[in-house]
């Protein structure tokens, strides 16, 4: 194995890319390439997510939930933690501020515009 790139479905695709826009995620590739938009590949750095609607599943694999959110925290190892966390504070719902963890990594946590929980984390 070599590398791990989610693939996370949301409802509202256009509004997901904004989201991950002011994170750093820049859009790499798209299916269609003009609007309306239903898959988006999106990479910050050696971080890569896959964006796909839940629309555009259609009946194929049933066993994926048709809710956003959900049990899944995506943890996200970053540098410039205490920068990252001023430029974002304002702009995104956090659920944790930044803190020294029993293991010694520095973390904050955020809820995305889908539901999903985000952890960034930096070995200080």
């Amino acid at each position: 194995m070599e590398s791990v790139s989610p693939n996370i479905y949301v409802k509202d695709l256009k509004a997901t890319i904004g989201f991950y826009k002011q994170l750093g995620f820049e859009v790499t590739a798209s299916v269609p390439e003009d609007n309306p938009v239903i898959f988006a590949m999106m990479v910050c750095g050696k971080v890569t997510f896959m964006f796909q609607t839940f629309e555009s599943l259609g009946d194929e694999l049933p066993e994926v939930s048709r809710q956003s959110g959900g049990s899944l925290l995506l943890y996200i190892q970053t540098k410039e933690i205490r920068k990252f966390f001023a430029q974002l504070k304002d702009k995104v719902k956090i659920i944790k501020g930044l803190e020294t963890t029993f293991y010694g990594a520095t973390e904050f946590s955020i809820l995305d515009n889908n539901g999903y929980v985000l952890t960034f984390a930096e070995d200080e």
